[in-house]
């Protein structure tokens, strides 16, 4: 089942009364609250009031007219493409069609051979690249987990190239500065085989937490997402506030709050350079009121996260957010019903780029490969729901139905043989349908060996070259590549 791009937009949780309240409230959030910067953003800053934002040069507070964030937001382009290199995954974001893939910056991986949790490596890092590279429902790849073994100045680089070399599909991460991000460029570029391949077709992407919630711009970030406005990098404008810890408790409240943060990063980088392509960022999240730490598999993130893509598509820009998160240790049933309740919210709202939805445990602080197989299943599960029921004369079987008549059997009919594999969801095998005598003599394995023997298999074929010999050779003589 061929399951990216597949048109959600039937599950809608906020009305259109509240999508226009909430987008008025962040509308009037942004010209009488404003949001207030990191120094070393003096020029962004300026850039701002020279557009007719007012600026509080003394308490820091930037106030947006209305009129200026409506004219920037309707530069955006309302279509982005983010390009990949195996000539099947490009990702159209656009309108309600929906693609799942990893995310996150876990530092802790459960172990493939052993199942327990250490610090995550760049070979690991490599290996989950491999892993998705083989798993067709994970429809991109967003670095998923921070190499704690090679040293923070050699991260950008390394990062994607680990990346790169390990999948054909899209590559998305942060960059810590704007030297890290022109490092990158020159790498994408050496294996497009030079500067105007990757600038027609850039199969990366970068995202860019320009905003600390609540209201305020990081420097950092800020820089590196204008940086790529004006090389046409394409950028996730992630902000991500924790309802009744960075947001208002209520979710209404932190999404007119995030509605805001994205209107004032889309305004700043249309200004940058008018028709930058960018993705509308929301991550709304909730706080954990017990611990005051994240809490990812609520069913609410699930609902927020959906209401995300409605207020993107309010002011038609594709959307980035976030799905199958857990709070879960380890691959069970916690993880299970966590995770396939925002993934399928999320599929049936019509998001565009839904990372965080595969390998993710213990909320974003731990990956497993495990993990990534069976969340590969939930993801082709819930895009299954978005194919719907297809209704013609061949599958409405009439003439199956009399050719059979009354008390028939259709097992053996050539209607069945026909369409067996293909109307329902075939997976891949970590979902057990034998009998208990079939399953016993099989090794009584549970769903996590399953997908630990998936995984293995995977690991263990030949790999793909997606960075040739010699193009490898001349990126190792301009990097510092530590793989």
């Amino acid at each position: 089942m061929n399951s990216k791009g597949l048109s959600g937009g039937i599950y809608k949780p906020l009305s259109p009364a509240g999508i226009d309240a909430i987008h008025d409230a962040s509308l009037t959030i942004l010209e009488k609250t404003g949001i207030t910067f990191e120094a070393g953003l003096e020029e962004t800053v300026d850039m701002l009031a020279g557009a007719g934002a007012t600026v509080d040069r003394e308490n820091s507070p930037i106030r947006f007219p209305r009129d200026l964030v409506l004219e920037q937001a309707a530069k955006a382009p309302s279509r982005v493409v983010l390009y990949a290199r195996d000539g099947k995954s490009d990702l159209e974001l656009t309108e309600d069609k929906v693609h799942l893939g990893t995310g996150g910056a876990a530092v802790k991986i459960l172990d493939l051979e052993n199942g327990q949790q250490r610090s995550s490596t760049l070979h690991d890092l490599y290996e989950i690249g491999r892993l998705v590279d083989g798993l067709d429902h994970i429809h991109f790849f967003l670095r998923p987990c921070i190499p704690t073994d090679i040293p923070e100045s050699e991260y950008d680089v390394n990062m994607f190239y680990a990346c790169l070399k390990a999948t054909g599909k899209h590559v998305m991460s942060g960059v810590n500065d704007e030297a890290g991000l022109e490092r990158i460029i020159e790498l994408a570029s050496t294996v497009a085989g030079g500067e105007e391949a990757f600038k027609e077709k850039p199969f990366i992407s970068v995202i860019t937490s320009f905003s600390i919630s609540p209201l305020k711009l990081c420097t950092q970030s800020t820089r590196i997402m204008q940086a790529c406005n004006r090389r046409d990098i394409p950028v996730a404008l992630s902000a991500a506030p924790m309802s009744g810890s960075t947001s208002p408790m209520t979710m209404a409240g932190t999404l007119a709050q995030l509605h805001a943060e994205q209107l004032a990063g889309i305004a700043i980088c249309q200004l940058t350079r008018p028709g930058a392509p960018l993705l509308y960022g929301g991550i709304p999240g909730m706080a954990n009121m017990a611990t005051m730490g994240y809490q990812g598999g609520g069913v609410e993130c699930g609902m927020m996260n959906a209401a995300i893509h409605q207020l993107a598509a309010h002011i038609e820009v594709p959307n980035y957010n976030s799905a199958g998160l857990s709070d879960s240790k380890l691959p069970d049933a916690q993880a299970g019903w966590e995770k396939a309740m925002t993934v399928l919210l999320g599929a049936m709202g019509g998001s565009n780029y839904m990372h965080h939805s595969a390998g993710m445990l213990e909320s974003m602080l731990t990956v497993a490969h495990e993990q990534y197989v069976i969340d590969d299943e939930i993801i082709g599960m819930a895009c299954k729901v978005l194919k719907g029921i297809e209704v013609d004369a061949d599958h409405l079987a009439m003439e199956v139905i009399d050719s059979v008549g009354p008390a028939g059997n259709f097992m053996m009919s050539p209607h069945t043989m026909q369409y067996m594999r293909s109307e329902y969801f075939q997976g891949h095998g970590v979902t057990d349908a034998k009998s208990r005598h079939q399953w016993e003599r099989g090794g009584s394995l549970n769903a996590r060996d399953r997908a630990r023997n998936i995984a293995r298999k995977i690991l263990e074929a030949p790999e793909t070259p997606y960075i040739s010999e010699g193009i490898d050779q001349a990126i190792r003589e301009k990097f510092n590549i530590l793989l």
